[in-house]
Order: C-alpha cells, then structure tokens, then sequence
C-alpha cells in the first residue's frame, strides 16, 4: 500500500484535530471525559471505521504516546500548587508507590486465578493497567461545575501525577522477568532504586536549571520562550532516560519546581503548555484509537468486564483503604478517591510496551487493556459528579483561569478567583450585603447569563452566577464556606 501524499497526511490529521477540539464541548455539555470521545474519533477514523485508514504501528503509537504523556506530565506540574499539594505529599507518595504495587498484585493473581493466565503475564498485565489519570476526572468535574472540598482534589492530582512512573517501572520490570532469563526480584528491585533516585534528582535540579535559565535569557522576542521550555522539557526527559532514570517523574517534577517559582513570561508560558498539553492528550488519543481494530477486541469481552470490575470495585478501593489507613481521611474521603481512580492514557500507551517486546499474549494484554479503559471510563466518568454529591464532598467550582487577569505583588498573599454560586446554596435569593463575606473581601465583578454585573450591596445572588472574588487565603476559606451551605429541605 503507497503511502499517502504529505498534503493529504496533513489534510487528515488536521481534520481530525479540529474536529476532536469540536467535540470538547460535547464532553463539556454531557459530561463524557474528553478521552472517551478522542479514543472515538480514532476508531471511528481507523481501517474498521468509515475512515478506513489502516494503521497497525505500534512503535510509531508508543513514540506518539510517550512524547505526548512527558508534556501532559510536565504541564500537569508547572499547573501543581505546591502549597495546596504539600499537606497530601507523604499519602500521595504512597498512593502513587504502595498503592500501584498492590493493584498490580491483585489484579495479576485474579488473572491468574480467575482466567488461567500464566502469573508473570497476570502480573504484567496488572502493572500496564495501574496507574489512574486525574485529567479525566477534573475534566468531568469542570464540566459539572463540581470541585471537591478538602485536600482530596490535591491528592488526586499529586496521585496521579506520580504514579505513572511507578506503572513505567513495573511495566517494563515485568516485561524484562518474562523475556529475559535469569532476571531476579533484586534486580528488579535494584532498577527501581536507580530509575526513582535519578528521576527525582535530575527532575528537582534540571527545574531549578530550568527558571535559572529563563530568567537569564533576556529575549526581546516573547514567542520564542515557549520554544524554549518545550526544548528544555525535552532535554529533561530524554537525558534522565538516557542515564538510566525515570524520565516520566523527571519532567513531572522539573514541572512541578519551576510551577512553584518565580520567573519570566510564567503566565503566558502556563497557558501555553494547558494548550500544548490538551494537543498531545488529542494526539496520543486518535492515534491509540487508530491502532485499535474492535473486531479483536470482542473475543476478549468477557476477560476485559471481569478484570474491569475486580480492579474497580475490589482491588482499587482495597489499595486505596490500605495506603490511606490512619492518614486523617474519613470514609467518605477514601470513598471517592477508590471510586474515582479512571484509567486513561498512561495504560493504553503502556500496553504497547509488550506489544514492541513481543511478550508472549501481548496483543491479548492490549485489547483487554483498551476494553478495561473504555469501561473505567463508561462506568467512573458519568457518574463522579453525583458521587461527590451523595458523600457530600462537592464544593462551589473554582475556575482556573480569571475573568480578569490579576498579578499580585511578590509576597503577597491576595488571590483574584472565580467562584460559582451553586444549587440549592442558602444564599442564593439573598442580597449580596446580608450574605456576611469578610470585611477585606470584595466581589469585584458577576458573571451572569453571558453578561456581566458590577455587583452592589442590594444585587441579589442567584444559582449560576460566578462572583470574581478578590480575597486573602483566609478570607477566601471563608467565602467558599458560605457558598458551600445549603438551604434546608422544604417540608
């Protein structure tokens, strides 16, 4: 088959783009994850869909996959408050270790046991499927208008954020103790030792490098900074892999201290990389959906269900109760991070580890990997948002991004954020002067039915309506509180 002319590859995938931007507002209006919908338009687009392009090239879908997860992690870092993550940090790092080591194991001898697979491949199978993409969490709750009370929205994101290195390590430990004779746990053990140790050094120095770096540039040009942090970010991961380290925790962490530093064009430089970020999560997922063919994944239906549902309502809670266990978390807390723990990109790119490897049944590990996905997904994703409600955790949303731009001076501790008045809140009816916001608060601006109000001391709030709100961190405590509480039920 003569491979398609540049203009016509360039056609398709720009169409193919555009139209996956498009059907982001579908995920904002139903409240699908986006992925869902991109993991679709690449089937749909793949030889057994009405597309009919013919793509069967795994080594070219794991360099698409692994380029586009490095930014999506390094993004997702420089977008971590460090301040709001450091109190979940010790319960995060053994969510993210402890916890990914004890969904492989369980998920590896239910394999085992249940379906008759051979353990180490039971075992591998459980490494590619253990990590848990908060991405597609926050963006159901965006989508809700939901955000979560406490230090569980932090914990989930600093969660997530790190356990995709521990999935890599496993993933490719098991894929090493099965072709390669001879290999023992100590081993093993000694690689892990070596890929987080150099991980997290380099990650931590090649961050600070990074701000350095910036702030000594002096360009006259500002288009060119992103260029350059998306070279650095680069370098990041390729060099802590090149030695021998985790790549995948590197260019997290580097993210995560240069987010937390002060330096030049930061602003534009974090919008850039949300932007670049939302690219490579649309390219990792059409092309993941183009290597899909759906005729291959029926016959693995039945094994696929069953691992889904032991993973979600057994092995995942059981990880999540054990590593949480005297850290301060209620029932309701550890309730939603068990239910909540969505696979997304990280196992659909590392089922192609096996694949590349040939490891013995690695195209059965893929399919049943992409069906246990599509399944976290259909099963978590829709319901999150009412799950939030019913333990009680939901909170008024915040957005990230402020209707006005706002920069404090260094040191200073006064916030500019957007809040949104939510159902059935007691204060909703009531004018804004006799809702009791602290002194030094001020409701700046109201965003209503697309239009916008200078708020007075008579305006009357209503359900719906987002209060930019200009306030210290205390006082902002305060505000969310009084937005949180609700009116009591009619009798």
């Amino acid at each position: 088959m003569s491979p398609l002319p540049l203009d016509h590859m360039l056609f398709i995938g720009a169409l193919l783009v555009v139209l996956s931007v498009a059907i982001t507002k579908l995920s904002d209006t139903l409240g699908i994850p986006a992925l869902l919908l991109f993991l679709a338009m690449g089937m749909l687009a793949g030889s057994e869909g009405p597309g009919g392009i013919y793509f069967d090239n795994a080594a070219v879908a794991q360099s698409v996959g692994t380029v586009a997860l490095a930014f999506i992690l390094f993004a997702g870092g420089l977008d971590t408050h460090w301040s709001a993550v450091r109190p979940v940090v010790t319960q995060a790092a053994i969510l993210s270790t402890v916890g990914v080591l004890l969904t492989t194991g369980a998920v590896g001898v239910f394999a085992w046991q249940v379906f008759d697979l051979p353990l180490p491949v039971g075992l591998l199978l459980g490494a590619v499927v253990s990590s848990t993409d908060a991405a597609a969490v926050f963006s159901v709750l965006r989508s809700k208008q939901v955000s979560l009370r406490g230090t569980v929205a932090p914990l989930l994101e600093l969660e997530s954020g790190s356990n995709d290195p521990m999935a890599v390590f496993l993933t490719i430990g098991m894929i090493q103790y099965i072709t390669t004779p001879g290999t023992t746990l100590g081993t093993i053990g000694i690689l892990f030792l070596q890929q987080m140790s150099l991980g997290a050094v380099c990650g931590i120095l090649l961050g600070r490098a990074l701000v350095a770096f910036v702030n000594r540039l002096n360009l006259y040009t500002e288009g060119i900074y992103p260029v350059f942090v998306i070279a650095f970010a680069a370098l990041i991961y390729a060099g802590t892999a090149a030695i021998g380290g985790s790549g995948f925790l590197a260019v997290y962490l580097a993210g995560l201290v240069a987010g937390n530093s002060d330096f030049v064009q930061k602003k534009s430089l974090i919008r850039f990389f949300d932007g670049f970020a939302w690219l490579s999560q649309i390219a990792m997922f059409l092309t993941m959906g183009l290597l899909v063919f759906p005729s291959r994944i029926v016959p693995v239906v039945g094994m696929g269900m069953g691992i889904a549902a032991f993973l979600i309502f057994i092995a995942r809670p059981v990880a999540v109760f054990l590593c949480l266990h005297g850290a301060g978390f209620g029932w309701r807390e550890k309730t939603f991070v068990a239910w909540v723990g969505l696979r997304g990109a990280a196992p659909i790119i590392l089922a192609t580890f096996p694949l590349l490897a040939r490891v013995p049944q690695a195209g059965m590990i893929f399919n049943v990997i992409f069906f246990v996905v599509l399944m976290s997904v259909l099963l978590q994703g829709w319901s999150i948002p009412q799950v939030a409600r019913w333990l009680r955790l939901d909170r008024p949303m915040e957005r990230r991004r402020s209707l006005l731009e706002f920069t404090p001076a260094p040191g200073s501790d006064t916030q500019l954020v957007d809040l949104i008045v939510p159902y059935n809140a007691a204060v909703v009816g009531s004018p804004l002067v006799s809702v009791g916001f602290p002194e030094e608060s001020l409701v700046v601006l109201i965003s209503r039915n697309d239009g916008f109000i200078v708020p007075r001391g008579n305006t009357i709030l209503q359900e719906g309506d987002t209060l930019l709100v200009l306030a210290n961190s205390r006082d902002l405590s305060v505000v969310r509180q009084l937005l949180s509480v609700t009116r009591p039920p009619e009798r």
